[in-house]
This record gives structure tokens, sequence and C-alpha cells, in this order.
């Protein structure tokens, strides 16, 4: 066995006993020396058990005294409310607020908290460049040729593989490449929906799904939704009648970070088939899983071929690549024939050079990485919000993905603490962009995709300095 595997072997196993309650805050680990004797490893690799452990924030280390389970790990913030809004369907967008807040993107002076990518700092630029000159030399023509409709055959193949971890078991004809996630679900209510038609999706929701099934002349309908759990299935059902297409996050969706339960995913696939009701499930944040193991999807469940499946590489890998694809089930032939008049073909050079990265295992390398990073911000984030902002404050608790949905006061409204903030340099994302309703004025989403930081830590400080102004005017 490997150096590295046993290194990692061994972390993970002690990080399973901490996050299962087997090890509990303040508890003493066992020394360097101890690991060694235990694990019959050398010193350097049970210091890297313990530097890994560190990293994830589930340990620290006291001077002569040892390694003991994070005390960040005790801080746990109530959890937001149940969302509960009019089951009828709405389209107030509020499209100057996502204007408003969007319109800064790209300034260097700025603390993005508002926009939910991982940072360029986080993800692995140079090897990127490298396999975009590679492809450039690989590829026909110097891949400046048109691919194939369907898409980059190897991409299709990687995307397939990496299917197996979830349950999907897709060959790469089961699969559509597109232009980043946001044109596959374009193609997917394209294809499904028409001007009038209602989609139900999940309260809160992510600002550009409102836009676009907006913009498609469709009527949203916004289910109540549990922070930790996603959408009630019980007033899904109750709403069946008024429904003509369902589009989900079911994985770490933004902006409040739920994961739905296995048993919940299986109903629900189950009552939209049984319904004769599409279900398109959009899986961008399903590989940023925290614990030990991938979560399932929608589509893990389909038997008929209802359910779209949607993801794509903008919030792991490079969102600039615009990499995305669908896995369309019985509705293949409705979406090859939007591509075919929307894009004809996905680009050659990019989707090459991302097949070549995923295949090198560099992909599945970056992943644990940035994984660790996130439930690392994750939890410093939490620590700095029960320390500075106003009492009462509520957070969920993500099991993945990049979005921390906050909850305060109804006494601070989240666009006049965007003004505050923005003041000084800082950028968030007031709640009211993620309903098309009059609600969560109280509430904004963080984006956990920065590197922690000194800088990153003083500015999350401020916006609850900036809130508690707002609390006791």
């Amino acid at each position: 066995m490997s150096k590295e595997f046993l290194y990692t072997e061994i972390a993970d196993g002690i990080a399973g006993q901490i996050r299962n309650g087997i090890l509990k805050t303040g508890d003493k680990l066992p020394s360097v020396r101890m690991l060694c004797q235990e694990h019959q490893v050398s010193m350097n690799t049970a210091k890297r058990v313990f530097l890994e452990l560190e990293s994830q924030s589930l340990v620290e280390s006291k001077p002569q005294s040892g390694y003991f389970v994070s005390q960040l790990l005790s801080v746990k913030l109530p959890l937001p409310e149940v969302s509960r809004p009019s089951l009828i369907a709405n389209n107030d967008e509020p499209d100057e607020l996502i204007s408003k807040v969007y319109e800064n993107m790209g300034k260097k002076d700025l603390t993005f908290f508002s926009i939910g990518i991982p940072s360029g700092a986080l993800l692995p630029q140079a090897k990127l460049k490298k396999e975009i000159v590679n492809a450039t030399r690989e590829l026909k023509d110097g891949g400046t040729e048109y691919e194939e409709l369907q898409g980059n055959l190897k991409l299709r193949r990687m995307i397939a593989v990496r299917s197996l971890q979830w349950g999907g078991n897709l060959s790469e004809n089961d699969l559509i490449t597109t232009n980043g996630g946001m044109n596959a679900l374009s193609f997917c209510l394209m294809a499904l929906g028409k001007p009038g038609d209602t989609v139900a999706i999940e309260s809160p929701c992510y600002p550009g799904i409102l836009q676009l099934a907006n913009g498609l002349g469709l009527k949203v309908l916004e289910l109540p939704t549990h922070p930790t759990t996603g959408i009630e299935i019980e007033a899904l059902k109750k709403l069946m009648p008024k429904i003509d297409l369902c589009l989900l996050i079911p994985n770490f969706n933004s902006p409040l970070g739920s994961c739905m339960p296995d048993e919940n995913k299986k109903e629900i696939v189950k009552v939209l088939s049984e319904n004769n009701i599409p279900l398109i499930e959009d899986d961008v944040y399903g590989d940023l899983y925290f614990g030990s193991s991938r979560p399932k999807c929608c589509k893990s469940f389909d038997k008929d071929g209802n359910v779209l499946y949607c993801s794509s590489i903008s919030k792991t890998l490079a969102p600039g690549y615009r990499v995305g694809w669908i896995a369309p089930g019985k509705y293949k032939d409705k979406i090859l024939k939007l591509k075919l008049l929307h894009s004809t073909s996905s680009i050659s050079i990019v989707n090459e050079a991302v097949a070549n990265f995923l295949k090198s295992g560099k992909y599945e390398k970056h992943l644990q990485q940035l994984r660790r990073t996130l439930q690392f911000n994750y939890q410093n984030y939490v620590q700095a919000i029960a320390e500075s902002f106003p009492e009462g404050t509520k957070t969920s608790r993500p099991q993945g993905g990049l979005s921390l949905w906050v909850e305060f006061d109804q006494k601070i409204r989240t666009t006049e603490l965007y003004d505050l903030a923005i003041k000084q340099n800082i950028s968030i994302a007031p709640g009211r962009m993620f309903t098309f309703q009059e609600q969560f004025e109280n509430c904004m989403r963080l984006c956990i995709g920065l590197p922690w930081s000194e800088d990153t830590q003083t500015k999350l400080r401020q916006v609850g300095q900036l809130a508690k102004k707002i609390y006791l005017k």
C-alpha cells in the first residue's frame, strides 16, 4: 500500500469518527507516536494525517498536550425556518436587485461573498492551460472543426464513467454536451415547456433559474423547502394538477445547501413519472460533498427516462470554460434538435482539454482538495458569524456545495445591508434575489468559495457589524 493511500485512509477513518460523533469536541486523539505504532507507519506519514485533519478544521493542536477534536465543530447556530411561499404561480422578478449585485462582477477591489463559484485561487489553472495546449496539438486541424452534434466522444465517455459514483450507470450515448450548465437547463425548459406552462422549483431558488424560466414565459411555482432536506414532498403531491414540469437542485442546492435524502429523491421521481411530469435535475454541486461519499441523484432512480440530468464543471473546475452536459432520457431527440438550432457544436478545444483532465485522474485529486477547502471554509464562516453577527442569527448546515444561507431578525433587511456593505467593498447576495415573492428580505446567501484568510475573516466580521448597526436603529 502506498504512503499516499495510507495517510489518506487513516485521516478519512478518523474524520469519519469525528463526523459521526464517536469522537466528540474536546476529545484527545492518539499521539503521533501512538498512531505510528497502531498503523505501522512512519512519523512523517502520521504527521501528514494530523496536518490533513487540521486543514479540514476537524482537529486542533495544543502545545505540549497533543491533538484534540476541534471546538469549531461545536458551533451550531439555529437553522433557518422552512420556507412557506404562496402556492400560486408568480413572476414578480427582482430584476433591478439582481442587476445591481451582478453588475460588479469582475471588479478587482471587491470581496465577493455574492458570486457562487470557487475562487480562481482554488482552481488548477496551470494544469488546465497545459491541457488546452495539448488539445490544440492533438485535435484534427487544431480544433477548428465542428464536433459531432452530440458532443466530444471522449468527454461523454469520461462523464459516463463518473456517473457510476452516484448510481447513474450512463453510457456515452446517453449524454449531450452543452455550453455550460445554464445552457443545459435552457435546452430542457425550451424542449418541455411552452409560454404559460408552470414549472415547480425550490424556494429559495438560484436566481439564474428564476430569470431563465421568466424569460421563456413560464410561470414559476415555488415549493416549501426545508433548509436541510429540500422540498416538502406532500406539498409537491398536492400541487400536481397545477404543474407542467419540475426543476430541482437535489444535492447542495443554492442558496440553502440542502441535500435531499435518497428516499425523498426516489419518491419524487416516482410521483412525477406517474403523473407524466418531466423532472429537470440540476446537479452542478453534487461532486462538492463534505462527507465520505457522493450523494445519489434523482437520475439514479429513473426507470423510464423521465429525468433530464444536467451538470457542468462551472462550480468545480472552470466556470469560464462553459462545459456542461445533459442526460435527457426519453427526451434526447428534442434536445438534439434544439442544440442543432441554437449552437450546433460545443467548443472543441475546451471539451477535449476537459476530457483529458478527467481521464488523467487530475480532476478527482483536485476535487478532494476543493472539498476539504470548502468544508474548512464553512466551519470558519460559521465561527465568525457566531462571534460577530447579531444575536438570533440563523444559518443553514450544508453538507456540501458553495452556499451558506443566513437568516437575520426581521428588523434587518439585507437589501439595506447590501448597500452598506458595498461601500466597504464587500458584495453579498440579498435573499430577495432568490424568489419571485415578497419573502427572504431578512436573509442572504454567502459563497464559501473564497480562500479563507485574515482578510476574508475581517470582511465577514464587517458584514456582521453592519447588520448589528441596522438592528440597533
